[in-house]
């Protein structure tokens, strides 16, 4: 499924271009994932979601190829669940332009998922993911008002070591939990249909007494 969001990060372009370069940077500000290795363009992470009382873990990979001139970049990713057989693979091209309160930031996601998540159909996926891309951007811009001027062109941080990884010192990630962020979607495709049935009772309710008296 291909998915589209887009957000304002309160930084100017050239800044904020230097700032999404960053993965060691920016990745912490994704709920539920965690960056593990980076090497030159090639990265490992794990990402932990939850749906209702399952938690599930996956881990992945991936690679960034960027285009400075139309500032835009492209992330391959793949991923399988740690305990069971659901796999994920996602291409996301992010494109940033100037924006009248700083930098525009659009992003697209080509998806593919198995396992218990793809139960959501794109719908609910796409508010999902606007929930999820909307706490990124707040995480962002956090960061950049705690940080201060300059913080986008800081010197970028190293990440976690294999070894690190491989003698279990790597940060867990917090699980994400798509449930509660689906809850609210499901509730208003419910409302709907809930309202007509009301409808119905009271119009047949109705017709009853009307019948009785």
């Amino acid at each position: 499924m291909q998915l589209d969001h887009s957000f304002t990060v309160p930084a100017g372009v050239d800044d904020a271009w230097t700032l999404f370069q960053d993965l060691n940077r920016v990745a912490p500000c994704m709920p539920g994932a965690v960056l593990d290795t980076l090497d030159g363009d090639t990265f490992t992470g794990r990402v932990k979601v939850k749906v209702g009382a399952v938690q599930m873990s996956y881990r992945g990979e991936g690679t960034l190829s960027r285009d400075d001139a139309a500032r835009s970049m492209l992330l391959d990713l793949s991923g399988s669940e740690t305990r069971g057989s659901g796999t994920a693979s996602a291409t996301v091209t992010a494109t940033l332009s100037t924006a009248p309160a700083g930098t525009l930031v659009r992003v697209r996601t080509d998806l593919d998922i198995t396992g218990r998540p793809a139960q959501f159909g794109r719908g609910i996926m796409t508010e999902v993911g606007d929930r999820i891309v909307q706490q990124f951007a707040t995480r962002l811009e956090d960061m950049l008002r705690d940080a201060g001027p300059g913080t986008a062109s800081a010197t970028p941080a190293a990440a976690t070591p294999a070894s690190a990884l491989r003698s279990g010192l790597a940060p867990e990630p917090e699980a994400i939990d798509l449930g509660a962020a689906a809850l609210p979607v499901l509730l208003r495709k419910a409302a709907a249909p809930a309202a007509a049935v009301l409808f119905a009772a009271v119009i047949i309710q109705a017709l009853r007494r009307r019948s009785r008296g």
